[in-house]
């Protein structure tokens, strides 16, 4: 890097650095990663479209693993860092499916280097440290940089090494470039349909596969884009998900699991896969019922309530304040007893009979809710916020089992 001295100017090797220098650089970290993401996407637009893509937050989790890595082997050289490979081999793949070499990839990566070594001399300054540790720290970070770009690489002749089968090839990009919407040129879609002669629909349907070592070659139908090479597997299906492509689906992956996602026009694919992808996380954490075949479809509302657990939250705080003082079994009960009213609006004996307490038990809760909430309960918008939230505190409930 211009400007920097560099190690072996000094005439003598440098020893690794102090496990104390992890503590010391571990706080700026998340302001670190924020002003790397920023520079880079800066200094490289198409960085940018693709974090607002399907694949955006991968790319956000590559980023974060490959600086924490760096500060966890500091700290404990024998530390883990397979997610961080395997994101830096994702990424060197992206380049070949691209088309691109790997120059943007590694001068994005020299970059965030540059950003990292003129906040370690800020730290550097604060701390006091010696101009030897601050060298020493430059060449490990020289010595980590060139290590990403290698398993970039990997990735990238990993791809280039598979077009022997150069169709195959051409298919993948072609979804990822599906995938990645505006603002792709039409003409370099049109182009690989040409090549591959496929045929861009008016709709299409994307499915998430649960990643499995027993993953292989799919024998879809011909018309069908695939990648099992994501480290989030899927595929793109033309048109809808009619019965002829469910029993495609379990031909091709027997006991796989996946989750179709709903048949939107191409131009929002990368929505599509994003839905699907989100109710495999409900599966996986127990809110939705795990099935070798889940339909998007039949849980667009438990997806819309759990959009946002942080805003779920702030909702939750506002539309259940008026119950923040009392007690906590107290509280369960009566959201309990306002959640079965909120669904039912039945008789204090058929609400009885849910809850299974006395009627007169309920109509007490109730004039105690009434007496809480007063005109919440009457007001129709207020009453659909607080019905919202309830039930998006039951679903979520079903994953952690925690109390509403």
């Amino acid at each position: 890097m211009p400007g920097v001295v560099q190690p072996s100017d000094l005439g003598e090797p440098l020893g690794p650095l102090p496990q104390e220098f992890a503590a010391i650089v571990r706080p700026e970290l998340p302001s670190l990663i924020k002003e790397i993401g920023l520079e880079v996407t800066r200094a490289y637009p198409e960085y940018a479209r693709l974090l607002d893509g399907p694949y955006g937050q991968g790319i956000r989790v590559g980023v974060e693993q490959s600086i924490s890595v760096f500060v966890d082997q500091v700290a404990e050289p024998a530390a883990p860092s397979a997610l961080r490979d395997e994101m830096c081999r994702r990424f060197g793949r992206f380049e070949a499916y691209e088309g691109r070499t790997l120059d943007q990839l590694q001068g994005a990566y020299r970059l965030g280097a540059r950003i990292a070594l003129r906040r370690a001399k800020k730290v550097g300054r604060r701390y006091n440290l010696s101009p030897t540790m601050m060298l020493t720290f430059a060449d490990a970070l020289f010595s980590y940089v060139d290590e990403l770009e290698a398993l970039s690489r990997q990735g990238y002749l990993e791809v280039r090494a598979a077009s022997g089968d150069h169709t195959d090839t051409l298919r993948r990009r072609l979804l990822h470039l599906v995938l990645a919407g505006r603002p792709v040129p039409r003409t370099a879609i049109a182009e690989l349909c040409e090549q591959t002669g496929w045929v861009l629909p008016d709709e299409v349907t994307l499915v998430a596969v649960r990643h499995s070592a027993d993953l292989g070659r799919l024998g879809a139908d011909r018309d069908v884009l695939v990648d099992f090479t994501d480290p989030q597997p899927h595929l793109l299906i033309p048109g809808p998900f009619d019965e002829m492509r469910r029993r495609m689906l379990d031909h091709a992956l027997p006991g796989a699991r996946a989750v179709i996602g709903l048949t939107v026009p191409t131009a929002l694919a990368s929505d599509s896969i994003r839905w699907a992808r989100r109710v495999m996380e409900l599966v996986d954490a127990g809110v939705i019922d795990d099935a070798p075949v889940t339909l998007c479809e039949d849980h667009l509302i438990t997806l819309w309530l759990l959009s946002d657990p942080v805003l779920l939250d702030q909702l939750a705080r506002r539309e259940l304040a008026p119950m923040a003082g009392i007690s906590a079994n107290r509280r369960e009960r009566l959201t309990e007893t306002l959640r079965i009213w909120l669904d039912t609006r039945g008789t204090a004996a058929q609400m009885g009979e849910l809850l299974d307490v006395h009627p007169q038990t309920v109509r007490y809760r109730m004039r105690n809710l009434e007496s809480i909430f007063g005109e919440q309960l009457v007001d129709p918008a207020s009453r659909f916020s607080t019905e919202a939230v309830l039930r998006a505190m039951r679903l979520r409930a079903r994953s952690d089992d925690t109390p509403l």
